[in-house]
């Protein structure tokens, strides 16, 4: 939620639920200093409050009574986190107490912040923009170190300076196709043959990055893969191998798993949702047939498809079936049970799934296992690492489409000789998309559906 009034000084916990050695409290805003004081009293009586210095103190009730040791520092504005005056008072981590030092910050007189209100200030008042915003929830909700170390580098700023780059680049370009309009007799430097090239760079830049978007959920909020064949392949046996545990059944009698699993796991730096489900063919009962159309539905619904195909029998046409209804998805196709003699047509299976990649392993035996991790990861979550900005955000991912669709649309009717006016306009389309990527075109709704995903007190 917006704020009403940036005049408001706004209060909250900003360390996590739970009990801890200690906590911090965090007031932001005009009255900041004045309020804290109200119930933190420095153990020197004469103690000069300093910016960006800790002073010694305790926390007391309206009674007088002390009731716990702290720490106050002050950050006077605008050499803050939200460019205004923010006070931190660290003391002990008990909830009773981070409770009532909210309880009485509120009485005298401070608000209680919203979720991601003080990083919303921050933003409002020019310090920060939207992407390095997004950057801070992605920092604080990191899963493993490299996401803690993108979101770092674009909390710096460098996503944002290159999206400031790419736009003076793009505003370069079109203040030169706005000359030839305005000044269609004069020679200009620019040729026709020029501003193509110029944007098929633009979009390649725009393209790159969007595509980085892949590897950016991997890494946040992790890729859904499906596993899906036929009854008794060994999916529960491949899904248990990968994920590192006994989590699904495993006999060997058809039709075990009637209903479906999902663990999560990691590879590397990449986090995977992994979905075990009923093997699709004839069902044997209600419960299995139920199964498999759930399974199925999931399956097409997944990110990406392990298709899971026995090697010790001949390709069928459920096989052939399966291959045809999931060609169209990214698949990655498995040959099971390779420790026993080998009767798949492997030509067969190339042949008809096409570019799909393909390894044999033996679930059972834990052969090529490794492999087989190593080649999802590439596979479902490459990672391109001359480009040191990720997207990940499927918002910052929308907006470069659209810049994308644009330019593109741009290019196709400049090179089917179409006037400057036509492909100016879809040039100039563009322009405001970069606003609203880094927050300078200001959009409220989507403003709060970014900072109302983020913890009170950040």
């Amino acid at each position: 939620m917006l704020p009403l009034s940036l005049d408001d000084t706004i209060i909250a916990v900003s360390t996590p639920p739970g009990f801890g050695g200690l906590g911090i409290v965090r007031l932001s805003g005009p009255q900041a200093l004045a309020l804290a004081l109200r119930i933190f009293k420095p153990r020197q009586a004469k103690a000069k409050i300093l910016p960006r210095r800790a002073v010694l103190g305790d926390l007391v009730g309206p009674d007088g009574k002390r009731y716990d040791e702290a720490l106050l520092t002050h950050f006077k504005a605008p050499l803050s986190y939200t460019r205004e005056d923010i006070v931190e008072i660290s003391c002990h981590g008990s909830p009773a107490i981070l409770e009532e030092v909210v309880r009485l910050g509120i009485k005298a007189g401070a608000r209680h912040a919203h979720p991601g209100e003080f990083t919303l200030r921050a933003y409002l008042h020019g310090r920060i923009d939207i992407i390095q915003a997004e950057a801070v929830q992605s920092l604080i909700s990191a899963a493993s170190l490299e996401q803690a170390k993108i979101a770092y580098g674009q909390l710096e700023g460098s996503l944002s300076s290159k999206i400031a780059a790419f736009r003076e680049k793009l505003v370069g370009l079109l203040v030169k196709v706005e000359a030839r309009l305005e000044f269609p007799d004069e020679e200009l430097q620019i040729s026709s043959k020029q501003i193509a090239a110029s944007l098929q760079e633009a979009i390649n830049h725009v393209r790159r990055l969007t595509s980085s978007y892949e590897a950016g959920r991997a890494l946040t909020e992790g890729v859904t893969l499906a596993i899906v064949g036929r009854t008794n392949v060994g999916k529960s046996t491949l899904f248990n191998a990968l994920v590192e545990k006994e989590r699904a059944i495993v006999t060997p009698f058809p039709g075990t798993t009637r209903d479906y699993l999902q663990e999560k796991f990691k590879i590397g730096h990449s986090l995977f949702n992994l979905v075990d489900m009923a093997g699709l063919g004839k069902a044997s009962h209600p419960v299995e047939k139920e199964g498999m159309r759930l399974g199925q539905r999931l399956a097409l619904g997944a990110d990406g498809i392990l298709l899971l195909l026995d090697a010790s029998r001949k390709l069928s046409s459920q096989d052939l079936g399966l291959i045809k209804t999931f060609g169209g998805r990214k698949m990655l196709i498995v040959l099971n049970k390779i420790d026993l003699p080998r009767k798949i047509d492997t030509a067969g299976v190339k042949a008809v799934s096409g570019k799909a990649p393909f390894l044999g392993v033996s679930a059972l035996r834990g052969r090529n296992i490794q492999e087989l991790r190593a080649k999802m990861s590439a596979f479902f979550a490459p990672k391109d690492r001359k480009w040191e900005d990720v997207i990940l955000h499927a918002r910052q991912k929308a907006i470069l489409e659209q810049i994308q669709d644009c330019l593109e649309s741009g290019l196709r009717l400049l090179t089917d000789g179409y006037s400057d006016e036509v492909y100016a306009e879809e040039i100039r389309k563009a322009v405001p998309l970069l606003g609203q990527l880094t927050g300078e075109i200001r959009t409220d709704e989507v403003i709060r559906n970014i900072f109302d995903r983020f913890c009170v007190g950040k």
